[in-house]
């Protein structure tokens, strides 16, 4: 019989804050197996502290403090995890944390990452470049190594135009650059078949599968990130930016995909919504 397995994955903004405003309550509520956390902000200890005893938490803390971090929570133990993405040239620190999983008798692996969000030419889309270019590489191993695998997290990057409320006003702001957008047409594209991205630039594709826009279809959104400023909120004036990206294998299995986009702007507990996915394994 398959066993379905709830993954979500939320940018909290500083876990310690979300608590504060309420993500506790929503997470007593979602019965979820595994939680992939970005911008955790905060120590090994205080994440342990807030999520409790059920979980079992695997994190990479950032080595600049109050900045990134990078967590994997489960109910069950992982088999192993690793953190390692690339060289030292690859600022990764609290950006890219791996673990694997037995679930069903199949090997599962998740990776809960953080991109970098980029500023258009300064040293920050520099870092965001290399960053894509360890992130490209890796997916390309991990597909071959692993038939059930997941990257999920805070990627920073709307690929389409659907992705993007106003995608117009940001075509040369960080986050909708060509060049970024190429990258996740080639995460996306054909396996081994040469990907015209649209920069124009041709590279094989990787053959992984975004989990939202399969299950979604091609309509505006569903949102998964507002600015603070203004009415963007209740405007659903947002971004696409948080992601489940799956080997092909593990994309059969999703049974269910949804943003838990907040009831309110007052009843927000970060500005990015959780994305929860079940897969019958």
């Amino acid at each position: 019989m398959a066993q379905s397995v709830r993954i979500a994955s939320i940018n909290t903004n500083g876990i310690r804050a979300a608590y504060r405003k309420g993500m506790g309550d929503w997470l007593a509520t979602r019965d979820i197996d595994i939680l992939a956390i970005q911008e955790v902000r905060a120590s090994t200890e205080d994440v342990v502290g807030l999520l409790g005893d059920d979980w079992h938490v695997l994190h990479d803390p950032c080595n600049q403090k109050g900045r990134a971090g990078v967590a994997i929570a489960s109910r069950k133990p992982s088999i192993a995890h690793r953190i390692e993405l690339g060289d030292e040239s690859v600022d990764s620190s609290g950006r890219w944390i791996e673990a694997d999983f037995e679930i069903n008798g199949k090997m599962l692996t998740v990776v809960s990452t953080y991109v970098h969000s980029g500023v258009v030419d300064t040293p920050k889309q520099d870092a965001k470049w290399i960053f894509l270019d360890a992130m490209t590489t890796r997916m390309a191993e991990l597909a071959k190594q692993q038939p059930y695998a997941l990257v999920v997290g805070d990627l920073n990057v709307g690929h389409q135009e659907f992705d993007i409320k106003n995608w117009k006003g940001n075509r040369k702001n960080s986050g909708f650059l060509p060049r970024e957008r190429a990258y996740f047409d080639r995460f996306f594209g054909p396996l081994d078949e040469d990907v015209v991205g649209v920069d124009e630039s041709v590279a094989k594709g990787l053959g992984w599968v975004d989990v939202g826009r399969k299950f979604a279809g091609d309509v505006d959104g569903p949102y998964t990130w507002w600015s603070q400023r203004g009415q963007a909120f209740d405007n659903d004036t947002g971004w696409r930016i948080d992601y489940h990206v799956a080997t092909p294998a593990l994309a059969e299995h999703v049974e269910h995909y949804v943003v838990d986009r907040a009831a309110s702007y007052d009843t927000r507990w970060s500005d990015h919504a959780a994305v929860v996915v079940d897969y019958s394994l």
